[in-house]
């Protein structure tokens, strides 16, 4: 975490690759008779930005279903495969109007297990339950979607898998996606990506290796366990954060919930940066390097008293010290949730990004990011993997993102937990707030890619055995 605004780069756009949706093309498109009669549900697209560039793609769809049951909406997803213009090109959404409401559905970028000369990521569009559902041979109505790059560059289209220069008008349209649940209703995903993400490995636990595992036992931040195994609670003043706020030690406290015990992080402010308080833990050790990552925090969205606004960040982050400017062997991976937005952001979203490495002044970075603009709060299951190829998210089980090779660690790191305020021009009161971040465990295998259900089953296992901490894990 560092105390500048965040940046994400802008690199030279990659050169498009022209595909004509003529004849050709459209025969090898899947049998839209067959799709419609496995899945029950039918995608049906236009486009009104047909060029091969465009200030925005504008996929406007609408979801039929052809099957003999009702189908809740938000049990739908659709995803709209493309291709970005550079590694680090990064996208926003927007919906313009929609017969369900605007306010009911939701895009999120992500990215592909399996890249194609067509497809690297994809939009994907799902529904709150304030959508509804649809009856047998209804359908959503419009949904006028779009979304641009978020420097406002021009994008390219034309080598998107999933767009068609010449929908001028609605009708089936195979190359998106649907799926309820994880049953896939239609459409055909780029070569070798399902509509479902892949299937989670065994999720019998990984062999003995080195490990850590902290299920945070302690009595409070003076408990000399904490220093024993290897944390270090902040107190040195400096960034990230605003200007002249201290790092509290003792607003990291620990509570007993449900038969664990859980951390709090509090940061509070009273709309100054004298009475701002910040908090972070991490580990006094920077030897962790490939492998899995794991913790289970919880995000909150509203203070725990005072007045809501301020941009807040909430983190499980792994990083090390830039020793020079653009410095090669930099890293850090981060996952960040704003619940107020901030760094230009109007509301709440989930940053996970992977750093090759940056400089403050003047400012340039090279990393890459997925994103979620939807609420986080409450608990979740946060999985990161590093092996020597790429870097993968999860979200809940889910797969979230996954960057490059280019964005792998050349030196180990350490594993931190943080909750700070980017500035105070979120909320100007001065009422004194306060907001909480809670951490119930963390996990790192080493040199071993665990699959969300492997985690899981892991720390089960622990927690059956009554182990509350343990680290077997080499110092670098």
């Amino acid at each position: 975490m560092r105390t500048f605004r965040r940046s994400r780069i802008r690199a030279a756009a990659a050169a498009a690759v022209t595909l004509a949706l003529g004849c050709t093309a459209l025969a090898a498109l899947p049998s839209t008779a067959g799709a419609a009669a496995a899945g029950g549900l039918v995608v049906q697209y236009r486009t009104s930005a047909s060029g091969a560039t465009a200030d925005q793609s504008e996929p406007w769809l609408k979801v039929r279903n052809t099957g003999s049951a009702s189908v809740p909406l938000s049990d739908v997803k659709v995803r709209y495969y493309f291709k970005g213009d550079s590694a680090a090109a990064a996208y926003r959404f927007a919906c313009s109007w929609a017969v369900k409401g605007c306010a009911n559905i939701t895009g999120t970028f992500k990215t592909l297990p399996n890249p194609t000369a067509t497809a690297d990521r994809y939009l994907e569009i799902a529904f709150t339950s304030g959508a509804g559902s649809l009856a047998p041979g209804a359908d959503t109505g419009d949904m006028q979607l779009r979304f641009h790059r978020a420097d406002w560059q021009p994008l390219g289209q034309s080598d998107d898998y999933s767009f068609g220069a010449g929908r001028s008008t609605y009708g089936d349209w195979p190359r998106i996606t649907a799926q309820v649940g994880a049953v896939t209703a239609w459409g055909e995903a780029p070569e070798g990506n399902g509509p479902t993400d892949p299937t989670d490995p065994p999720t019998d636990p990984p062999a003995d290796g080195p490990r850590l595992f902290d299920d945070f036992d302690y009595s409070g931040h003076t408990d000399p366990r904490i220093a024993a195994n290897g944390w270090s609670v902040r107190s040195n003043s400096g960034g990230p954060g605003v200007p002249g706020a201290v790092w509290a030690p003792e607003n990291v406290t620990f509570t007993s919930q449900s038969g664990n015990s859980v951390m709090n992080l509090e940061t509070s402010t009273a709309g100054t940066g004298a009475t701002t308080v910040q908090t972070e833990i991490l580990t006094q050790s920077m030897k962790f390097r490939n492998g899995t990552y794991a913790a289970r925090v919880k995000f909150s969205d509203a203070p725990r008293s005072g007045p809501d606004g301020d941009h807040l960040v909430q983190t499980f982050f792994t990083i090390n010290d830039l020793k020079a400017p653009m410095a090669d062997d930099y890293a850090e991976y981060d996952f960040e949730y704003l619940p107020n937005g901030g760094w230009g952001e109007p509301a709440n979203i989930l940053y996970t990004t992977s750093w090759e490495t940056y400089r403050p002044d003047p400012w340039e970075a090279v990393n890459q990011h997925s994103e979620a603009r939807q609420s986080y709060a409450g608990w979740h299951d946060l999985v990161v993997t590093i092996d020597d190829s790429a870097i993968t998210y999860y979200v809940d089980g889910q797969l979230f993102g996954t960057h490059g090779a280019a964005y792998l660690p050349e030196r180990p790191m350490s594993i931190n937990f943080n909750q700070w305020l980017i500035d105070l021009a979120g909320q100007s009161s001065t009422t004194p707030r306060s907001y909480d971040q809670q951490v119930d465990y963390v996990l790192h295998v080493k040199d071993q890619v665990l699959s969300p259900a492997q985690v899981s089953a892991l720390v089960s296992g622990y927690r059956a055995a009554g182990t509350t901490f343990q680290d077997t894990v080499p110092t670098a």
